[in-house]
């Protein structure tokens, strides 16, 4: 009996972290009393100043198409700050940057980390509303507008845009997988911005308000979650702008994947162990819910029980060989691994069926996950950020 008792509860943290969060999203849509104005005024002629932050470490390759990208962005010249940070850069990129105007470029020869350079670059950022952005993403062309009309509303702190992953119709594993995941996080963002506030921003592209932000521990690994988070925490909300975003190309490779994915995981536990507070229903409500919801359970319970519920399975039908009903969720949870396994042996074909990678991607996330955490309670870790290649 308590052989069934652990499957199903492993079982039912699986389906709920996946789909039954997102249907409970669903159902407090319509229950949401969101103000009009938080949900996308127009913002017509609202024009603030702001500045638009750019951490790089030897991204010369993708610096060209940044600025013309940037300069590009339909806002005001006049009203928007370009700063580049490219401490221990030694590719040249200062450089070329030296070769733009408009431009604020922050260097020094010794690289601390990106949390460093962070706390540096704000020290110099004097406008109402400064964004973050990666060199390697393109934002799209009202990117800026879009995200700065959130901010009329004075209980709006952050504003996150969305991630687009460059897509084409046949593709690889990690890019067809990358592509869905993103796709499906891109809905549970606007469900959880429609019910108040999202648990968090991803770095490719979101935006805060200058006084809101809180100086980084230097060792930090995930900037943009403790960033936007610390916003949350002041009593403000996160809101999520679909209407901006910022457009990448996948990992070139399932290991440069992985390697992002154990960083991330190990931020994660890192955000867990620094801001225990977030997880009280009594102080954050339905904000703690939603960041329990999303990204907890993910860093913590559901790698664990996808490891756990086959051979837990196997064991019931042994045990019960009998029921019918549990020999049939063995054989589906064998059909998912042996899919995850010909996505691995195909991993490198393009395919048209995109959903042929969803259960690799998905096994590697979950791999990742759980080697992100061993890492971070062995200390094997480090702040400074390694540059993932990808496809272009």
């Amino acid at each position: 009996m308590v052989v069934k008792i652990l499957f199903w509860f492993f079982a039912a943290v699986v389906f709920y972290t996946h789909i039954g969060y997102t249907l409970v999203l669903m159902l407090l849509v319509p229950l949401a009393r969101v103000r009009k104005k938080s949900q996308g005024d127009s913002g017509n002629g609202y024009e603030p100043e702001v500045s638009l932050l750019i951490p790089a470490y030897n991204e010369i390759e993708y610096i060209g198409a940044k600025m013309q990208n940037t300069l590009q962005l339909d806002y005001p010249a006049s009203k928007l700050n370009i700063i580049w940070i490219t401490d221990g850069s030694d590719d040249g990129s200062q450089a070329l940057l030296g070769s733009f105007d408009r431009i604020i470029l922050l260097h020094d020869d010794v690289r601390r980390g990106k949390a460093h350079a962070l706390n540096r670059a704000m020290k110099t950022v004097h406008t109402p509303i400064v964004f973050f952005t990666d060199a390697n993403t393109m934002l799209s062309p009202l990117a800026i507008r879009e995200v700065v009309r959130f901010f009329r509303d004075e209980h709006v702190g952050c504003v996150a845009g969305a991630k687009r992953i460059v897509t084409a119709g046949k593709e690889e594993a990690v890019s067809a997988g990358e592509g869905i995941y993103w796709r499906y996080e891109s809905l549970i963002k606007r469900l959880e911005s429609a019910t108040g506030s999202i648990p968090g921003a991803a770095g490719e592209l979101f935006a805060i308000r200058r006084e809101l932000y809180t100086e980084l521990d230097e060792n930090t690994i995930l900037d943009d979650f403790f960033i936007s988070m610390q916003v949350a925490m002041k009593g403000y909300r996160i809101l999520y702008a679909p209407g901006a975003w910022a457009t990448e190309h996948a990992s070139l490779t399932a290991a440069e994947e992985m390697k992002r994915k154990i960083r991330i995981a190990a931020g994660g536990m890192q955000a867990l162990v620094r801001m225990p507070s977030l997880l009280s229903f009594r102080k954050y409500g339905l904000l703690a819910f939603k960041y329990i919801s999303h990204k907890v359970l993910r860093w913590t319970l559901v790698p664990v029980a996808l490891a756990i519920l086959v051979p837990l399975n196997a064991l019931i039908v042994i045990i019960y060989p009998a029921s019918p009903f549990y020999l049939v969720t063995f054989l589906l949870q064998c059909i998912f691994y042996l899919t995850a396994a010909a996505g691995a042996l195909l991993k490198d074909k393009q395919l048209s069926c995109k959903f042929v990678f969803l259960p690799y991607y998905l096994t590697i996330m979950n791999y990742a996950v759980l080697t992100g955490f061993f890492r971070f309670l062995t200390g094997n870790y480090s702040v400074k950020w390694t540059k993932v290649r990808r496809r272009q």
